[in-house]
Parts: C-alpha cells; structure tokens; sequence
C-alpha cells in the first residue's frame, strides 16, 4: 500500500472500541507513553481505559479516522474544539489515581506540560494520536493514513500540530512538511517530546 492508495473512513461511534485497541497497542512500547502509564506491579490492562476517554473525546468531533482495513487510526482535534470534555478530564485523572500510586502525580504533571507548550496563538488541527496496529507496521500504511489527513487540512489551508514522543519518528513526520517546534522534558528527564508545526498550504 502506497500514500496514494490508502483507503479511509471517518470512524463511527461503533468504531470507538477498535480505535482503541489500535492505539493501546500501537503506544504500548512508546518511550513515553508506556513508562508515563507504568502500574506498580507492571500490568497494562489499564491503559486501554486510558485510551478510551481521548478516543472518546476526539470522536465528538468527527476528525478521527480509520483505513479501510483497520489497519491504522489517526485521531485529530479540529480548530477550537477540545481534547476532552471537564468530565472525560476528571475521570482521566481519576483512572491515574486509581491505577498508577505514586506515579499519578508524574502523569499529571506530564498532562500539565505538554497543555503549556501547546500553541496558542493560531487556529490549526492538532493530531493527538497516529497509531498502527504492530501487526500492520513497516508497510507504510501510518504514514499513508497521515498524508490522507493532510491532504483534507491543505484543502482548508489550516496548519497542523503534534507532538512525537518517539524520536524514530521524527524524520517520517518531516517527510510530509512538519518541522520541529520546541520540546517538553517529561518529568524525570527520561524522554524528550518533540513538538512540531506544519504550517498552512
């Protein structure tokens, strides 16, 4: 499958669960994510829960989709819109105090800084989740998901914001126009956030 061949739809309320599971584990071995998400006793069953409230609260706003085959999910927040609702919040942060111990304040904090280096100033779509199911990676079908999306902002002469918490990834999301915009030290200084821009075509 080629960046000019990929098939996608937006997904449907009924597509939430699988959304999910692709993101639960497409991030499972993130260098962030799956540390900021550790359980004290090294369980992962949790974090699907985790996913489900940003699944949720991007869905709202029909700017999550899906290939064709389930193969890969990308989950967007349009312009002026937001993440989640107060409540989807509250709960997200009860599920880290339930869950991570000691560690709930480290995930809150993470929450806190990346909310701080999130542009401001201009209105732009924010990818808050690209996953591919591992049984799918290396065949390019992420970024043919990507190049979808950004064909639709372009239409609309919007720009674009993520932030990549895999360095690996970096380079592929240069490839389709996005350039480095700053960074955000996870709590610990473990991992190093890159955070980049696409600007307006």
């Amino acid at each position: 499958m080629t960046r000019s061949q990929v098939s996608a739809r937006r997904a449907q309320a009924s597509d939430a669960a699988l959304v999910t599971s692709i993101i639960a584990a497409a991030f499972q071995h993130d260098p962030l994510w799956s540390g900021a998400m550790t359980r004290a006793d090294g369980g992962t069953d949790h974090h699907a829960a985790f996913w489900r409230l940003f699944v949720d609260g991007a869905m709202r706003h029909g700017w999550t989709w899906l290939t064709a085959g389930g193969e890969a999910t990308s989950i967007w927040i349009p312009p002026g819109k937001t993440e989640m609702t107060p409540s989807q919040e509250e709960e997200l942060l009860s599920l880290a105090d339930r869950h991570l111990g000691l560690a709930a304040d480290e995930y809150r904090e993470l929450l806190a800084r990346f909310a701080a280096a999130h542009p401001q100033t201009e209105p732009h779509y924010y990818l808050t989740l690209l996953g591919t199911h591992p049984d799918h990676r290396g065949r390019g079908i992420g970024m043919s998901l990507l190049a979808h999306d950004l064909a639709a902002i372009d239409e609309a002469h919007m720009p674009a914001y993520l932030e990549s918490s895999n360095p690996v990834n970096d380079e592929r999301y240069m490839t389709v126009g996005f350039e480095p915009l700053g960074t955000i030290v996870a709590p610990g200084g473990r991992v190093v956030v890159t955070t980049m821009w696409r600007s307006a075509r």
